[in-house]
């Protein structure tokens, strides 16, 4: 069988302009704003997390993103959901996102899914897509989506906010380290959800919304890292926020055995 060539994504002379903050970058370049346009990333949630994140890829060129999400635009929403604006209440929220990204970055294709995911749909969607984000707000979510990227062997950018803290971790557990060993997953860090209503969602504890658009960018940010090759992506490391001590830190954790 003929071998098939792969050539890079062009960049037009309006998206070599857009894009010259990156471009004079020696970590990205064209080369890596041309890893970003030919990429294809979707983002599970386009709330408090996703907003965000949709946002900064967008305007990072990420040629295709795709959301999932449910779920309509209402008034409660606007206080973190920033890529939601008072004219979008009442709107689904993968339509109003979609608006929002043509006037960011008209080079982004967008596909919608607005679909709750589940076990029978996470698979075939996922497949489709070259990273995740989650954006999710539950633990049902997290979990499916944790053993469907890691069956479909999709890496995954994945945060939580509480209501003034943070975390955010990027799985890849298909994947091996220097020594051969298999990277961590999901239920090695966190094995099992929580019972059901130990912890309060948002609606009931509060959330700032400004936290949000902290861990989401995070989020985003991995994503070029993954996209473009650069720097040391959250792998097999736990990055927790707390926001009113304005603190970092960083938490390794391993494969777990047995």
């Amino acid at each position: 069988m003929a071998e098939t060539t792969t050539f890079p994504a062009a960049l037009s002379d309006t998206e070599l302009e857009r894009y010259a903050r990156h471009i004079v970058l020696p970590e990205i370049g064209g080369a890596g704003q041309q890893k970003l346009k030919k990429a294809r990333v979707l983002v599970i949630g386009a709330g408090g997390l996703g907003a965000p994140v949709l946002c900064y890829l967008a305007a990072a060129g990420i040629g295709t993103l795709g959301m999932i999400d449910d779920d309509t635009v209402s008034l409660s929403n606007l206080q973190r959901q920033v890529i939601h604006d008072t004219d979008s209440v009442g709107m689904e929220k993968v339509e109003s996102a979609r608006a929002s990204i043509a006037r960011i970055n008209p080079h982004v294709t967008v596909e919608t899914h607005p679909i709750r995911l589940d076990a029978d749909n996470a698979a075939g969607v996922i497949a489709t897509y070259d990273m995740v984000v989650d954006g999710s707000d539950n633990f049902d979510t997290r979990y499916l989506l944790a053993d469907t990227c890691e069956a479909v062997e999709r890496p995954l950018v994945t945060a939580a906010v509480g209501r003034f803290d943070g975390s955010l971790t990027v799985l890849k557990p298909f994947e091996r380290d220097a020594d051969g060993d298999l990277l961590p997953g999901y239920r090695d860090l966190f094995p099992e959800p929580p019972p059901a209503g130990l912890v309060p969602s948002c609606a009931e504890a509060g959330i700032v919304g400004a936290l949000t658009g902290v861990m989401g960018t995070l989020e985003a940010m991995e994503v070029i890292k993954l996209v473009t090759g650069i720097g040391e992506p959250l792998t097999g490391r736990l990055l927790l926020y707390d926001a009113l001590a304005a603190r970092f830190e960083t938490v390794k954790y391993r494969r777990r055995t047995g």
